[in-house]
C-alpha cells in the first residue's frame, strides 16, 4: 500500500492518487471551463487598474487587472495543454505533442484519462495542484474562494510505551474527518474532540 501523493495521508494502493482525490480532481476539471467562461462577464475599467463586479460593492473587493489577465481562458488552456503533453509523453512516448485546443477540450481529455493518470502518472499530484490553483484563482474573481484547511491543534495520541505524544499539526478541510496524517489516529466522536481540545499545549506568554 502507498500513500496518496496529493493529500499525503490516504491510502492509494498502488496508485498515485487515492479515490477521493481523483474524484475531486474530476469534479474540478468538469467545472473549470464554465468557471473560466464566466470571467468574460467581469467588466474591465481603465485608469485605476481595478474592476468592480456586478455584485454589491460591499460583497467583493476590487480586483487588480493584472490578476484578471493572468487567469484568462487562454492562459488556463496553455497550462493544461503543457500538462497534457507531458502525460502523453509518459504514456505514449512515440506520439507527438497534442494539438492546440481550448480549455474545454483539454479538461475533457484529462477527465477521460483520469483513471490512468491516477494509477500510473508519477506527476498526478502536480496536475492536481495545477487544477486547484486555476480554480482558486478564478474563484477569487467570480465567486467565493475554495475552502481552506482548518488547523485544529496538535495530535495528542501517545505513540509508544514511553508516553511519547505525536504532536503533529492536525488539519482538515470542512466536512472531512479529523485524522493525523502521521500516526493515523482518528478523532471521531464529540468526546474525542473535547479531549483533543483539553490536552492542547498551553500557550506561553
Amino acid at each position: 500500500m502507498s500513500t496518496c501523493t496529493a493529500c499525503t495521508h490516504r491510502d492509494a494502493g498502488d496508485a498515485y492518487l487515492c479515490e477521493r482525490c481523483a474524484t475531486r480532481l474530476a469534479d474540478r476539471l468538469a467545472g473549470l471551463p464554465d468557471l473560466y467562461a464566466e470571467l468574460s462577464l467581469v467588466p474591465r475599467v481603465t485608469g485605476l487598474a481595478e474592476v468592480v463586479t456586478a455584485a454589491p460593492a460591499a460583497s467583493r473587493a476590487p480586483i487588480n487587472l493584472d490578476v484578471l489577465d493572468a487567469v484568462d481562458l487562454g492562459g488556463a488552456a496553455r497550462i493544461l495543454e503543457a500538462r497534457r503533453a507531458d502525460i502523453q509523453a509518459v504514456r505514449w512516448p512515440d506520439r507527438g505533442a497534442p494539438a492546440s485546443a481550448d480549455l474545454m477540450a483539454h479538461c475533457r481529455w484529462l477527465r477521460m484519462e483520469l483513471d490512468w493518470i491516477a494509477a500510473h502518472y508519477p506527476a498526478a499530484a502536480e496536475l492536481d495542484r495545477e487544477v486547484y490553483a486555476l480554480e482558486a484563482q478564478a474563484l477569487t474573481i467570480v465567486g467565493a474562494p475554495p475552502a481552506r484547511a482548518q488547523r485544529l491543534g496538535s495530535c495528542i495520541a501517545v505513540t509508544d510505551d514511553a508516553g511519547t505524544v505525536c504532536g503533529v499539526a492536525l488539519k482538515r478541510y470542512p466536512g472531512e474527518p479529523v485524522r493525523c496524517r502521521v500516526c493515523r489516529t482518528e478523532y471521531r466522536t464529540e468526546a474525542d474532540l473535547l479531549l483533543l481540545q483539553h490536552y492542547q499545549p498551553r500557550q506561553t506568554a
